[in-house]
């Protein structure tokens, strides 16, 4: 029979102790609540009582229970106020010294059989519990912000936590509702480790200005389906916060470069630029602590009508390519209004594109998504051909062709001959350099990446890809035809993966590598990022909906671009690859789909 907790003290009541505070009240717990001062005490009460008015007026709690769970919770400045509950949170400031100190004073201060926890989401637990002469009563319980809502905890147990302990805040997870994973002692523990790779990643293409904020974090959410951007991300959680969770991770986890914090974060810390609670961070908000963003000298102007910054009219569009991509990307097009001419291989090939539209434009109508009408004006738009030729008066050409450089080259080569000048040519390649397509042409300032998302009817993202050579006009013309397309286009250019799989792959890959070390398993890996981070998918899942061949291939191409050591695909992708293992569509991935 495991221990009963009765009472539990929480020390620190910012945001995530105050949470943390509620989560235990609201389950029937008894709380003291400690501060250094008076004055933070109060602080943490206003943010006890904020948070669950909130939920008073949202309807999510009775104001009986409020008032309950006000009444469960005592109120107290020092430490000295925790001498007789069952066990402790700390959720002050990540400084190991402070938390050293306070575990020392708890030692002293509370009965010996008292489990002491720390909510650290990056410092190391055992040089925490070293601190104290019980370090086989202390363990991580790592809560996810906001802590009433975050379903996830990660229970952190240390070589020398003992086993009933971690048994016992297992079981009163459970009690408060939520799902854990157990897990030992490592830099950043599941989420971190996987999330503040991406997130470091995402703000140095910020700092190279290889992409603007609001692309970057568009292409996050709307190519990956994310809560938030990455940017936005960094400044809910705090420029500063960040800073020191990719400092220890990486002084802690082997010196990945890539937990290396980006010199841009630092100067941006020493600048004041914390994010929300400053005011100020990769955004500007309303006034410090505040969500709401409002412009700044960075956001970008509203651009009026199709034709701003030299666009040129886009009237007749041709698509080269027979696959599932030519065939949305035609789809999409017709749908908005342009003229289509597609062009295959053959005209049996022409037949199954021309049936494949058909099909899906049908289910279109069949789920009240579209009118008879506009299906049967959409078809009305495309013209079939099986010859590049009746390309010659189109106005874009976008080639959705096999991702194999030497049949784009020479598809790009005879673009070049049939088409009128001023056309903008464009390549829907998701991992080929588009220079290099772009070259095999005389006029390389009219080349562009479109790069669409499958399926392309009803992702609502596309990567305008610019190269060095690629015209300001070209570009323009292009965003203004996904803007015309109802899409989102998001610019950057020409680097391997460009924002979407450049920062999605090293994450999954990183997964990889932790399940290959048996840190975790793949399902509390997956549960860790779902629930911790609010993640459509868990990265054991997506890369078996990928395929971990594609995934290994895009990996590669990073890894051999960027030549960076933590980039370097996990032989445990590799040996899957080999073995036949390619996710969903052989049944067997990370995971066995074979009875499903």
């Amino acid at each position: 029979m495991g221990r009963e907790f009765s009472t539990v003290g929480v020390v620190g009541l910012g945001t995530m102790g105050a949470g943390i505070v509620e989560v235990f009240a609201r389950n029937g717990i008894d709380v003291v609540a400690v501060e250094i001062s008076a004055p933070a005490l109060e602080r943490g009460r206003a943010t006890l009582k904020g948070s669950t008015d909130r939920a008073v007026a949202k309807g999510k709690l009775a104001e009986a229970d409020r008032d309950a769970l006000h009444e469960r919770v005592h109120f107290a400045v020092g430490l000295d106020a925790l001498h007789s509950v069952d066990l402790v949170i700390e959720a002050v400031p990540e400084h190991l010294d402070l938390k050293q100190r306070i575990f020392a004073e708890l030692d002293r201060v509370c009965r010996p059989e008292t489990i002491l926890a720390t909510n650290t989401s990056s410092l190391s637990v055992t040089e925490i519990s070293v601190a104290t002469s019980r370090p086989n009563q202390v363990i991580g319980i790592h809560f996810f912000n906001p802590a009433p809502v975050m379903k996830l905890v990660e229970v952190v147990r240390t070589v020398v936590t003992a086993p009933e302990v971690v048994a016992d805040v297992e079981a009163l997870c459970a009690r408060l509702g939520k799902v854990d994973v157990t897990i030992n002692d490592r830099a950043g523990f599941i989420a971190n480790a996987l999330l503040f790779g991406y997130l470091n990643h995402a703000v140095g293409m910020f700092e190279s200005h290889y992409a603007t904020r609001e692309d970057i974090d568009a292409a996050m959410k709307l190519g990956c389906g994310l809560p938030m951007g990455p940017l936005a991300l960094m400044d809910l959680i705090g420029l500063d916060t960040a800073y020191e969770i990719l400092d220890t991770m990486y002084r802690r986890g082997g010196r990945d470069r890539r937990h290396a914090p980006v010199p841009l974060l630092k100067q941006m810390v020493t600048a004041g630029l914390l994010g929300r609670k400053s005011g100020r961070g990769f955004y500007t908000y309303e006034r410090p602590g505040s969500p709401v963003v409002v412009p700044d000298e960075a956001t970008p102007l509203a651009t009026d009508g199709a034709l701003a910054d030299g666009a040129r009219a886009i009237a007749k569009v041709g698509v080269v390519g027979s696959g599932t991509m030519a065939t949305g990307i035609i789809e999409v097009f017709a749908k908005a209004g342009y003229e289509v001419v597609s062009v295959t291989r053959g005209m049996e090939k022409s037949a199954k594109v021309c049936e494949a539209v058909k099909t899906s434009l049908n289910k279109g109508v069949v789920r009240g998504k579209l009118a008879e009408a506009d299906r049967d004006a959409a078809l009305g738009r495309i013209s079939w051909s099986a010859t590049l030729d009746h390309l010659a008066d189109v106005d874009l050409v976008v080639e959705a062709v096999v991702e194999e450089l030497s049949v784009k080259k020479a598809l790009f080569a005879s673009l070049d001959e049939i088409c009128k000048p001023g056309v903008v040519l464009a390549t829907t390649t998701s991992s080929l350099p588009v220079i290099d397509v772009a070259m095999a042409t005389q006029r390389p300032a009219d080349v562009v990446g479109l790069h669409f998302f499958n399926p392309a009817p009803v992702m609502p993202l596309v990567e305008v890809v610019r190269t060095i050579r690629t015209s300001p006009e070209a570009t323009a013309t292009a965003r203004a035809v996904c803007a015309a397309l109802g899409k989102t286009g998001v610019v950057c250019g020409d680097r391997s993966g460009f924002i979407v799989n450049a920062l999605l792959f090293p994450y999954l890959n990183d997964a990889v590598k932790m399940l290959e070390a048996s840190y975790s398993t793949a399902d509390d890996i997956d549960h860790a990022m779902k629930l911790g981070c609010g993640y459509p998918m868990g990265p054991f899942e997506l890369l078996d909906v990928v395929g971990l061949d594609v995934s290994l291939a895009i990996q590669r191409e990073l890894y051999l671009e960027l030549r960076e050591p933590g980039f370097a695909p996990a032989p445990l992708l590799e040996h899957l690859v080999t073995a036949g293992y390619l996710g969903r569509k052989t049944r067997r991935g990370f995971r066995d789909h074979s009875h499903r």
